[in-house]
Order: structure tokens, then sequence, then C-alpha cells
């Protein structure tokens, strides 16, 4: 009996994993770091515990048979759970491009498949092995590539968005609970649905991070222009004529000279960063990395300080002049 567990378990559990480290192999830019993914992972891992408290209390209201409940209600249920850890992401400016968001996607449906699989193992040990390959090649990677097109979905409508509206986050919702009540609808045919989930995934993540990395090239070169440029006019000696020149200059009326030159550094400073995290980037489409040094840490710690100095009032006041989109914010992290 031991042997036949030792069989089934990779069985159930390592395929998902498997593809997780397919999709990380992919991310050219090395967007995600380990530390986040076992983050996330672990997040997604802790709510299959949440789930089996929910699902069982709304089976219990709802008064349904199990096979409508796990059709039609379980997705929601299961779906609205990954989806919170993926929500806080976007919400704190971890996601920048729709690779990330893939990969930060699939590793929260990936911990919470994992899991699943584990405690099926443990109720059903003898079960039969085709019984794992459905739910390793087939449950465990819906459950991922659910999440992960709920991620890219929001990464889509939310790209442009500094305040992301609730409501945008609707539509990758709905196609994720689509994709999961799909799979529980052909509960008769698991080798088919397992096939059809393994046809239709991987070609669709394949072109999301085709498309992302276009996008990510055209932005690191645009960007990067814009911002060696407005460096540029404020370590010149005629920056006083300037436009942001003019406008520091006018902004003496309403803050103290002191409060100005702190806005002037927290400018200048912000953009060397934002310099630094493209050049990291581009480093790394062309396969360098490079380590972040002791001088960069400091510039985030002088960030830091500056930001608090001025306050929310005075980066109001400099924002014109800032490239702070949720893209920017999430390049400063990489770097960080």
């Amino acid at each position: 009996m031991l042997t036949d567990l030792l069989i089934r378990a990779p069985v159930g559990l390592l395929p998902v994993v498997i593809f997780l480290l397919v999709l990380l192999y992919m991310d050219s830019y090395k967007l995600v770091g380990l530390h986040i993914i076992l983050w996330v992972i672990l997040a997604g891992a802790l709510l299959p515990v949440a789930g089996y408290w929910l699902n069982g209390h709304t089976i219990a209201a709802l008064g349904w048979d199990l096979p409508a409940y796990s059709r039609y209600a379980a997705p929601i249920v299961e779906e609205g759970l990954k989806a919170s850890v993926m929500i806080f992401l976007f919400r704190t400016n971890r996601i920048g491009f729709l690779v990330d968001a893939a990969i930060l996607g699939f590793a929260v449906g990936a911990g919470f498949g994992v899991v699943e699989n584990f405690y099926y193992l443990y109720l059903a040990s003898d079960a039969h092995i085709a019984v794992w390959v459905v739910r390793g090649f087939g449950t465990a990677i819906m459950h991922g590539g659910a999440m992960a097109l709920f991620s890219v979905m929001a990464q889509v409508l939310t790209e442009r968005s500094m305040k992301i509206n609730p409501l945008l986050y609707v539509p990758g919702f709905v196609l994720a609970v689509t994709v999961h009540s799909a799979f529980n609808h052909f509960p008769g045919t698991p080798i088919l649905t397992t096939l059809g989930t393994l046809l239709i995934l991987p070609p669709i993540l394949l072109l999301v991070f085709q498309k992302s990395a276009r996008s990510m090239h055209e932005w690191l070169e645009v960007d990067f222009d814009e911002d060696a440029m407005l460096l540029e006019q404020i370590n010149s000696g005629e920056f006083s004529s300037s436009k942001i020149g003019r406008f520091l200059g006018d902004l003496k009326q309403k803050f103290s000279g002191t409060m100005v030159v702190d806005m002037l550094c927290y400018l200048r400073l912000y953009t060397e960063l934002a310099l630094r995290a493209k050049g990291v980037l581009m480093m790394r489409e062309n396969g360098l990395d490079t380590p972040v040094g002791q001088r960069t840490r400091e510039k985030f710690e002088e960030l830091r300080y500056l930001e608090k100095s001025i306050g929310k009032t005075g980066i109001l006041a400099i924002r014109p002049f800032l490239q702070m989109t949720r893209k920017d914010l999430w390049q400063l992290y990489v770097l960080e």
C-alpha cells in the first residue's frame, strides 16, 4: 500500500508544481522573485481550509445536492477566495505586466490545488491511479489556470488605472468561475475534461507571455527616454528656465523654500531609481542580471524619508512630473 501511495502522490501533487516552474522559466525578465512566489503559494495553500468551512456552511444554507453545488456555487466560493489574494497584490502594486499576473495567479491556484489534492489523497489513498491523473493534470491545473485567467483579465482592464475600480475585477472573476464551473459540469468524462484543460490553457498562457514581452519591451524603450530627458532637465544648468523649474518656482508661493528643495530632491531621486529599474529589466531581457548595490538601497531609504518630509500634499503637487502609474510603482518594487 505504501508503494501505491508513493506512486499516486507525485501524480496528484507534482504536475501543477512543474507547470508553475515552466511558467517561471518562460519569464525572461525574471519579474517574480522567489520570496513572493513562496508567499503566494502559501497563501493559496491556506485557502482550502477557509473553503472547506465556507462550502460546508453554504451548501447547508442552500440545501442543494452536491453535484449542483459543485457546478454552480463552489466555483464562486473558491474562485472568490483565490481572487482575494490577487486583489491584494494588485492593490499593493506587486503586479505590473501580464506575465507576473499570470504567474502569481497560477501560483495561488497551485497552492490551492496541491493542498486540496493532498486532502483527497488522505481520504482516498487507495483510489485508482486514473483518479490521481485527473486530479493532478486536470483539477489542480484548472485551479491554477482559472486564477491565471482572472489575473490576466484584471491586469488588461486595470493597467492604465492608478486607483482600481473594483468593478474592473468582475469580468475576470466571471471568466474564472465559468472555467471552474465548466470543468465541474463533466464529472462523467474526467479524462476528456483533463485533456481539454491541458490543450486549452497552455496555448492561452503562451500567447499571454508573448504579448507581455512585446508590451514590456515597448514600455521600457519609451519610458526610459522620458525619464532620461527629465533627469537631464533637473541636472542641467538651465533648470530654472525649464518647464519644471518654473513650476517649482511657482510652488514657493505655497510651500516653504525647504519644502520645495525636498520636492526637487524627491523628483530627482525617484527618476534615478526609475531609470535604474528599467536598466535592470533591460539587462534581464538580454540574459544578464545585476545585483542591486548598497547605494541603491540607500537611495530607497532617502526616498522614503523625503516622502514623509514633503507629505501627501507635496507628492500631489509634483505628481504631474512623476511617472507614477501602477507600472512605474511596480518597477520600483521590483528593484527594491
